[in-house]
């Protein structure tokens, strides 16, 4: 054979090679633009951390799945929520349990029903009825499993699933000694680590306002044991006594060593400090116990936010700052999500969530405050993030590459299950 034919030739299988992977492309892109997921999601909205699982999903969503349509079956998106969700996703269909037509229409339309991040289970009856309505199916996405959630009728829902991702290796393998064998079981990240919703002109009003430099503050959250949600404004959630006493008789012993953090930072560096809130009951959490408490000269360079924000001020305001510590788990989440240093605080009236930073290479950025040997380390590693940022943040970056390699695998999970 000449030297033309046989390049005419090559050319002509390398061409025959190309429109097939072509059309299978295209045929794969083209099942997924025909399917559709409901989402089960938005649980509240006093907790702007329960308020980033939604839109961290979504965007999941949108990177992994771009063709697939996803339909959001919120608990709550008020307070501006909805918004804020819509700004960012502007297509995004929300439909509520309240609505029949719309959440009929949506059983009928919808492939796959994706319960989103967690605590535990926390739409049970829903998927429930998904199941018994549709018989189609369902996947559980980045959610805690607590011991005194489990009982053999959560354990059959989840073992009807196609996949349950744990956002904790203590609730997989809690999951595994229980009964719970769904074809895929996984430590799955938590939702809210892709949370990208950003308000960056009122982040950057709020910061010029209170004197705080981009790079040159730290923020820092402080938490009660148990929410008392009954000072939730609006709420109807009665008062609690018992939980009231634990949280006044625990309230020093869990903050003073962030209010000696704060100390430490305002004289040793120059950065500043923000003490900011997760949820809707630490504004005045974070005025008595941190900023009250501070000495004078402190205080002269600590800044107390007393207002609350939804996800995408806090979010524009925390990737500005250098770093976090505090009693939350959802602000470090995001954090970490981009590419920022963060330190986790728990106790034992937690879910283990927070174990987390274990699965994702952080052990030592947790901090039990149940136990004092991991809390005498806490101001010095606070003063690493003040004053070793290069390499603070090296880690965190590290963290999040791991985070988002898993993100993909569950995400191809979901593919799969959408082709199927």
């Amino acid at each position: 054979m000449s030297l033309k034919k046989l390049i005419r030739r090559s050319l002509f299988l390398f061409l025959i090679i190309h429109i097939m992977g072509c059309s299978d492309s295209y045929l794969k892109k083209d099942s997924l633009a025909n399917k559709k997921i409901l989402l089960r999601s938005s649980w509240q909205t006093i907790n702007i951390g329960d308020i980033a699982h939604t839109p961290g999903v979504l965007a999941l969503c949108e990177k992994y799945l771009p063709n697939t349509e996803v339909v959001l079956w919120a608990s709550n998106v008020g307070n501006g929520v909805e918004e804020m969700l819509k700004k960012r996703f502007p297509n995004l269909q929300i439909i509520s349990s309240s609505d029949t037509l719309a959440l009929n229409a949506a059983f009928q339309d919808c492939d796959f029903l994706l319960h989103g991040s967690g605590p535990y289970l926390v739409a049970d009856k829903d998927v429930e009825r998904w199941i018994k309505e549709t018989g189609k199916p369902f996947g559980i996405y980045g959610i805690t499993l607590p011991e005194e959630s489990l009982n053999n009728r959560i354990i059959e829902i989840l073992n009807r699933s196609k996949f349950v991702f744990f956002r904790d290796t203590v609730s997989l393998e809690l999951a595994k000694s229980n009964g719970v064998n769904a074809p895929i079981m996984e430590f799955g990240p938590d939702g809210a680590f892709a949370c990208d919703v950003r308000n960056d002109s009122l982040a950057i009003k709020y910061l010029q306002e209170s004197d705080l430099q981009e790079g040159k503050f730290l923020c820092v959250i402080p938490k009660y044991r148990r929410t008392p949600k009954w000072t939730v404004p609006n709420s109807n959630y009665p008062y609690d006594k018992e939980i009231d006493a634990h949280n006044q008789a625990m309230k020093e012993h869990d903050l003073k060593p962030f209010r000696d953090a704060i100390t430490a930072v305002v004289r040793q560096t120059d950065m500043k400090i923000l003490i900011c809130p997760e949820d809707v009951t630490q504004m005045a959490l974070g005025k008595e116990m941190l900023y009250d408490l501070l000495p004078e000269d402190v205080k002269a360079n600590v800044v107390l936010r007393e207002k609350f924000w939804l996800t995408d001020e806090a979010l524009s305001v925390y990737v500005r700052s250098a770093g976090y510590f505090g009693v939350e788990q959802h602000t470090p989440i995001m954090y970490i999500g981009n590419g920022l240093p963060a330190l986790l605080g728990r106790f034992e009236e937690q879910t283990s969530k927070g174990y987390m930073w274990y699965n994702i290479g952080l052990g030592d950025w947790f901090f039990d405050l149940d136990t004092p040997e991991q809390m005498k380390n806490l101001t010095p590693t606070v003063l690493d993030l003040a004053n070793e940022s290069v390499r603070m943040t090296e880690k965190a970056l590290n963290a999040k590459l791991f985070v988002e390699k898993t993100q993909s695998r569950t995400m191809q999970i979901l593919k799969n299950n959408l082709v199927d």
